[in-house]
């Protein structure tokens, strides 16, 4: 199972006139924060996740917590702009690794594990390492796959900008976005 990490950046709270030099210098090096209703699709048009009736998602461009695909074409649109935008394996999760599909026992799990298809498990305990997908059980052989589900996928997003705007200081500090009733965490 994947655990789930709170923010552990001090949380200092920066006021504008005490930004970094840097930012004080060149506010255009200030991040952009960009929330937007998306519905994503395949190349088929089936529909894989939306956020249309609920809240829509805040990201801060440039810091990788969205695909490259994304985050490349959002600072060219504005507050109201609608688009569909195509993004190819490269610029989404990546193409499918063959590697990352492997053949396990299931001597090699626990033996109170009760596998079942569909089940998820971290490799290991080091940051960024995969997660790991049970996708079928054939005897004492296990079959995973570390690659995203959405690995070798052409995504199709719908997006519609709600807001643009400069990253708040407390934004900044923490290196991730923030929605309206600030941070949960």
């Amino acid at each position: 199972m994947r655990k789930q990490y709170s923010c552990q950046v001090p949380v200092e709270i920066m006021r504008a006139n005490n930004l970094s030099p840097l930012l004080k210098r060149n506010p255009m090096s200030i991040p952009t924060v960009v929330a937007f209703h998306y519905t994503l699709k395949d190349k088929d048009g089936t529909t894989i996740d939306s956020s249309v009736g609920g809240d829509p998602l805040f990201v801060m461009l440039g810091k990788g917590h969205i695909v490259k695909g994304l985050d490349d074409v959002l600072p060219g649109m504005n507050v109201g702009d609608k688009d569909t935008i195509i993004v190819a394996p490269d610029n989404g999760y990546g193409p499918v690794n063959t590697e990352l599909r492997l053949k396990v026992g299931k001597a090699q799990f626990p033996p109170e594990t009760n596998l079942k298809e569909g089940d998820q498990f971290q490799g290991s305990p080091e940051p960024g390492s995969p997660v790991f997908t049970v996708m079928k059980i054939e005897g004492d052989d296990v079959f995973i796959d570390g690659n995203h589900p959405l690995a070798g996928v052409e995504l199709h997003f719908d997006i519609e900008v709600m807001v643009k705007r400069p990253a708040e200081p407390e934004e900044l500090a923490h290196g991730h976005a923030h929605g309206p009733e600030g941070h949960k965490h």
